[in-house]
């Protein structure tokens, strides 16, 4: 046994320091280049920062623990772009602030649910999901069609935004509170549901 390795070997200390730092120069070999990929970095093509009711609609996705349940990333695995669509790409979660792939699967993905089906189909399965799928064991959320958004913290979550990197304008902003006015959370969370995975379409 040479003598580094045995310096290496008998002192905690030091193995614990060298393991620590193969770590951290393995995790910034694999992560820092992701940084200069226009791939990971850039938006795809004709994706926009969410609305002011989509915006609301997130929050109340999280709110109401639907991340715990449903994921949004789709895996390039043939049975699940059969399944839910285009696998996920980079490029479309350029405005998401938190990420909410979710890890956990109750329900099916979400990442592609947006268009698949109509408003009111929205509202009657989260009201009461069993009334459209009769084997669900989603959880039925009848509040959110009688809340009604405050919305008055709008401009500073998109002001927020901004400083991350979201183009919302001035007048975007300005204007914000006034297209909340009337709306309940269920047309906040069924707008941000139908404004899911539209920029990348199933190429068969």
């Amino acid at each position: 046994m040479s003598a580094i390795q045995d310096k290496v070997e008998t002192k905690v200390g030091v193995l614990i320091v060298l393991s620590l730092f193969v770590v951290i120069w393995g995790g910034l070999a694999q992560i820092v280049p992701l940084f200069f990929q226009t791939s990971t970095t850039e938006p795809v093509a004709g994706l926009k920062p969410y609305t002011p009711l989509q915006l609301e609609g997130r929050d109340l996705y999280i709110r109401e623990g639907c991340v715990g349940c449903h994921s949004q990333m789709i895996r390039p695995f043939r049975a699940e772009t059969e399944r839910y669509g285009h696998y996920s790409v980079a490029g479309e979660f350029i405005y998401d602030r938190p990420f909410l792939w979710g890890s956990k699967r109750t329900g099916p993905d979400l990442h592609r649910v947006g268009g698949r089906y109509s408003d009111d189909w929205h509202r009657v399965h989260l009201i009461n999901p069993r009334d459209v799928v009769p084997e669900s064991i989603m959880p039925s959320y009848p509040w959110l069609e009688t809340n009604t958004l405050d919305g008055s913290d709008i401009q500073d979550k998109m002001r927020a935004l901004v400083i991350t990197g979201h183009p919302y304008t001035d007048a975007e902003i300005e204007s914000a509170p006034a297209t909340l006015e009337g709306k309940t959370e269920l047309d906040a969370v069924v707008a941000y549901l139908q404004s899911l995975g539209l920029h990348v379409k199933q190429r068969r």
